[in-house]
């Protein structure tokens, strides 16, 4: 693993979003992961909970460009990303946001555990 890998992972996702399919969107969460979404105040805990935030958040056609990354390869099992990413939406409109992701390697490939989206604070 290295960092275009851990930055793969983001691309990886980002194209399960154009999909606009929650199954494909999720599957790519570890059975125990927590979501902490852009534009929902519930914490997300399970495949049930975080697939429900995507049947929401599809509606809108997101995509999402990265626009910093802080990528930080912690162990053969575990590599972290954090940064900045805007979404634009199927609208035309946009949102900034503050990411963090953590990755795990599992029997299935590399899984999201931990995905912390904040809006950002500024506008």
């Amino acid at each position: 693993m290295n960092d275009a890998d851990v930055l793969g992972l983001f691309d990886q996702w980002n194209t399960a979003l154009s999909t606009l399919n929650p199954d494909t969107v999720t599957a790519l969460y570890a059975d125990n992961a927590v979501l902490l979404p852009t534009v929902s105040n519930q914490v997300r805990h399970n495949h049930e909970e975080i697939r429900d935030y995507f049947v929401g958040f599809l509606q809108k056609s997101p995509q999402g460009v990265i626009d910093e990354f802080n990528v930080n390869i912690l162990s053969d099992v575990h590599a972290t990303n954090s940064g900045i990413y805007t979404f634009t939406f199927g609208d035309g409109s946009q949102v900034s946001a503050r990411f963090s992701y953590l990755y795990v390697a599992s029997a299935d490939g590399w899984k999201i555990l931990q995905h912390h989206s904040s809006a950002m604070p500024e506008g």
